[in-house]
């Protein structure tokens, strides 16, 4: 049964008028038996377990309209562990969250692959964190595979620019020394209208 061992996770987690709780519970919906409407005590206790491991816990009385986009997305992600998945699919699970909800949601996943051996497959745009937070990386150029391996392997500059049609540097990053790509701009002196 697909649901069982896979949980997708899409961009935006919905604003609905539905506690953190009786959201994360939704997770467990595939696990029901014939004629269950009613979340079990086992039930209770995974939803629990992975509101805990997903940091939003303290937010489970808190209606989901009431949470900001990243208590929201950390919320997805704990309804997705409440699946018990073998496989867990994220489509921008960073998109519209600041700084610090980036690294919070990235560091999680990461944790989750290592101590769950959870597999985490994530659509990320920003090639960064996908580097200082992926273990592989798979580069799509106009829907085909481009390059595939660690970030060091896919992320040089040659690969970069020619995926993105866009001048680039390629450093490392003095404290992780993953690669870290900084775009660079065709500058050459102010243009009319700036």
């Amino acid at each position: 049964h697909f649901a069982k061992r896979c949980a997708v996770v899409s961009q935006n987690a919905p604003a609905i008028p539905m506690t953190v709780e009786e959201f994360v519970l939704l997770g467990r919906t595939p696990h029901y038996g014939d004629f269950q409407f009613l979340e079990t005590a086992a039930d209770l206790a995974l939803a629990d377990r992975a509101m805990h491991e997903a940091g939003v816990a303290h937010l489970r009385d808190r209606l989901m309209t009431e949470t900001s986009g990243g208590e929201r997305q950390l919320a997805a992600i704990a309804r997705a562990l409440a699946q018990e998945p073998e496989w867990l699919f994220l489509d921008e699970p960073t998109a519209h969250l600041d700084i610090a909800h980036q690294v919070e949601v990235l560091g999680l996943l990461a944790r989750l692959n290592r101590e769950r051996r959870l597999t985490v497959v994530a659509v990320l745009h920003e090639l960064n964190l996908a580097a200082e937070f992926g273990r592989k990386i798979l580069l799509m150029n106009r829907g085909r595979i481009h390059k595939m391996g660690t970030p060091e392997e896919v992320l040089d500059r040659a690969t970069v620019e020619s995926v993105y049609a866009t001048r680039v540097s390629v450093g490392k990053n003095p404290i992780s020394r993953k690669p870290f790509v900084l775009p660079l701009a065709d500058y050459s002196g102010p243009r009319e209208g700036m």
